[in-house]
C-alpha cells in the first residue's frame, strides 16, 4: 500500500509541474500514514501541503522534521470533494494558498489509509452546481475566521445531530445590526445579559450550548467579531425564490434573503442530509457534505 501511495504521490508531483499548480494537498489521515511521509524524503517537496486531521496524534515537532505547511481539516467523515473545499477555505485562512491558485489534491476515502484519487483544481473558476464553491468574496469577509468556526459547528451538526437525533438549523454572521432589525425572537434569547466575552465561540462552553440551543426554532444570531447575539431568531427578509435554490426548503430561502439584504453571511445545516450550505449574497457560495455517522434519520 505504501508503494501505491508513493506512486500516486510521485505522479501528482509530475502534474503538478506540468500543469503550473503552485501547490499539491496531500491529505493523510492516520499517525502511521504521516509517519510514513515524514521519513520518505524524496517526497519533501517544496509544493506539498499535508492536510491531516484536527485531532490527529502527531506532534508540531513531529512535523516541523517535513518542512512542509500543515492545514488542520475538520476531524469527521466528510465526502472527498467537501475534504478538498474546506482545505481550500483553511488554506487561504492559514495564507497557504491565495483565492487564486491552481491546486492538485491526493487523497482516498475518508478516514482511509491508501491513497487512489488525484483532483486538479483552479480557484480563479467556481465550480459545477453539483459542488458549489465559489467563495472568493467570501474569503475577502473580515468575518472569514468567524464564518470557519461556525462552519466547524455545523459540521459537526450535520454528522452527528444531537442525541442521536438528526438537526436542522441556521447560523447567520456578520452586519448583525441589521440582521438583528430584520429579524425577531421566536423565544426567549437565551444569550441576552451575558458580558461579551462569555459569549464568543471560540469558548468551548458557548459551542457545546450552540449545538444544544440548535434544537430551538429559529436562527442563532454571530457578530462578526464572534459574540453569539441571539438564538431562536426569525429573519424577516423576503425569501429567494432564485431557480438555482429549487429544492431547498424555507429555511435555506429565508437564509437567502438574509444574505441578500444585508452584508451577513449565512451557514446552514440540512436536517435531512446534514449537507452544509454557505449563503452569501442571497446565492450559495459553497456546500460541504459531512458524511452522516450514529444519526436517527
Amino acid at each position: 500500500m505504501q508503494d501505491q501511495s508513493l506512486t500516486i504521490i510521485e505522479n501528482a508531483l509530475q502534474l503538478a509541474d506540468a500543469t503550473a499548480s503552485q501547490k499539491l494537498f496531500l491529505f493523510l489521515s492516520s499517525r502511521s500514514h504521516v509517519l510514513w511521509f515524514l521519513k520518505t524524503r524524496q517526497l519533501h517537496h517544496d509544493p506539498i501541503v499535508l492536510v491531516i486531521p484536527r485531532h490527529l496524534d502527531i506532534s508540531a515537532a513531529e512535523v516541523k522534521q517535513a518542512r512542509v505547511p500543515v492545514i488542520r481539516n475538520w476531524s469527521g467523515n466528510q465526502t472527498r470533494f467537501s475534504r478538498i473545499k474546506y482545505a481550500f477555505l483553511h488554506g487561504v485562512l492559514q495564507n497557504v494558498i491565495s483565492i487564486d491558485c491552481k491546486v492538485v489534491c491526493v487523497l482516498g476515502p475518508s478516514g482511509k489509509r491508501h491513497l487512489d484519487t488525484i483532483t486538479i483544481h483552479d480557484l480563479t473558476h467556481s465550480w459545477s452546481e453539483d459542488f458549489p464553491f465559489d467563495a472568493h468574496s467570501l474569503i475577502k469577509n473580515p468575518a472569514f475566521p468567524v464564518i470557519m468556526a461556525t462552519i466547524d459547528i455545523a459540521l459537526d451538526i450535520g454528522a452527528l445531530g444531537r442525541e442521536g437525533k438528526s438537526i436542522g438549523t441556521a447560523f447567520v454572521i456578520g452586519d448583525e445590526k441589521n440582521v438583528l432589525e430584520t429579524s425577531h425572537q421566536l423565544v426567549f434569547n437565551p444569550f441576552k445579559g451575558y458580558p461579551k466575552r462569555e459569549r464568543n465561540i471560540t469558548r468551548p462552553e458557548v459551542v457545546e450550548s450552540i449545538k444544544e440551543l440548535c434544537q430551538l426554532d429559529g436562527a442563532i444570531i454571530i457578530a462578526a467579531d464572534g459574540t453569539v447575539e441571539a438564538a431562536g431568531r426569525h429573519l424577516d427578509a423576503e425569501r429567494v425564490s432564485a431557480k438555482k435554490l429549487r429544492g431547498l426548503g424555507s429555511r435555506h430561502r429565508s437564509a437567502a434573503g438574509i444574505t441578500r439584504r444585508t452584508a451577513a453571511v449565512a451557514v446552514l445545516v440540512s436536517e435531512s442530509t446534514g449537507t452544509v450550505t454557505i449563503f452569501e449574497k442571497g446565492a450559495v457560495a459553497a456546500t460541504l457534505e459531512p458524511l452522516i455517522s450514529r444519526r436517527v434519520i
